[in-house]
């Protein structure tokens, strides 16, 4: 097996530990002070006896370290528990949501990233310069404006004004792709702003520092084209703080796309998670909060994946 092949398993094999922390964090987290569950599923009528048979159905009766386990294990087999305000298993809404959410936070994150990492280089390149100037002012205010504020702008120009997009709702990819795309697209212009002027930012600083190098130097002193030395050496070589930003500014995009589909009325994750809190439905808050986070682990392993694929001094 290669060193490298080894490396890559590496990482794989220390992200499971993370996820078994994070499931016990999670659970910790619902069960220190909450609402007894069954009081909540039995009403207010009922008596005590009926409190204590739900609690005996549940599994509550017994240790929280009993209890997680019973938990962790029906996770593994794909079962995350039933809804305490629709009682449908909550499997069932997290696939539902999911597919929204992925569309937005891939939609952002490409967008985002293409973009960032270009306008960062070409205000690198034009240091002290108008565009220079002009870029880096761009994104500070696309990271000052709150999402809200944008996702509203752009309904009332794209949605009530020139009618190109709907105003709310979503309409999912097996009923009609192409409405699918257009009901995710305000959401993602609304996000762009943020996670591109964080890429922006640091593909600028990155590509400064490139920029110095000797190797960069010679290839502008050999006669190559600055197109050439611009994406042969400088943007290749500053992808590394760049692909850092991208992962890292995930938590961020999770966040962010919590507020858009609430504003967007898009029925993800967040929707999903932010409605599960105001009623107080434990099942469905463990199993949105247990799978975002593992989903930025796995942004996180893939982050470190690329490193070894980008450089190969990792790989030594």
């Amino acid at each position: 097996m290669s060193n490298t092949a080894m490396l890559a398993l590496a990482r794989v094999a220390l992200a499971a530990p993370t996820v078994i922390v994070v499931s016990i964090f999670v659970f910790a987290v619902m069960h220190a002070g909450v609402v007894d569950p069954a009081v909540l599923l039995a009403g207010d009528r009922a008596t005590e006896t009926d409190i204590a048979a739900i609690r005996a159905q549940l599994g509550l009766g017994t240790s929280l370290v009993s209890q997680y386990l019973r938990w962790a294990d029906l996770v593994v087999s794909g079962d995350f528990g039933r809804s305490l305000y629709t009682g449908r298993p909550v499997v069932g809404a997290l696939t539902a949501a999911a597919e929204p959410t992925a569309l937005i936070a891939v939609g952002t994150t490409l967008l985002s990233s293409v973009a960032g990492a270009g306008f960062g280089v070409l205000a690198a390149m034009r240091r002290g310069r108008l565009a220079d100037r002009m870029l880096m002012s761009g994104s500070v205010i696309g990271f000052s404006v709150p999402v809200f504020v944008l996702g509203y702008l752009l309904m009332l120009l794209f949605s009530l004004k020139l009618r190109w997009f709907p105003v709310q709702g979503y309409v999912p990819l097996a009923e009609d792709p192409f409405e699918a795309l257009r009901s995710v697209t305000l959401p993602i212009l609304a996000l762009t702003p943020v996670y591109l002027s964080l890429v922006a930012r640091t593909a600028r600083a990155s590509a400064l520092d490139v920029m110095r190098a000797d190797y960069v130097r010679a290839a502008a002193a050999k006669g190559l084209s600055p197109w050439r030395v611009t994406t042969a050496y400088v943007l290749l070589n500053s992808l590394l703080p760049i692909i850092t930003a991208v992962g890292g500014g995930f938590a961020l995009l999770i966040g962010g796309t919590v507020v858009t589909e609430i504003v967007f009325s898009i029925p993800g994750l967040g929707r999903l998670l932010v409605d599960a809190v105001l009623r107080r439905d434990y099942p469905t808050i463990q199993g949105v909060i247990l799978v975002l986070s593992i989903l930025s682990i796995i942004v996180n392993l893939g982050v470190d994946l690329l490193y070894l694929a980008i450089d190969p001094r990792l790989r030594r």
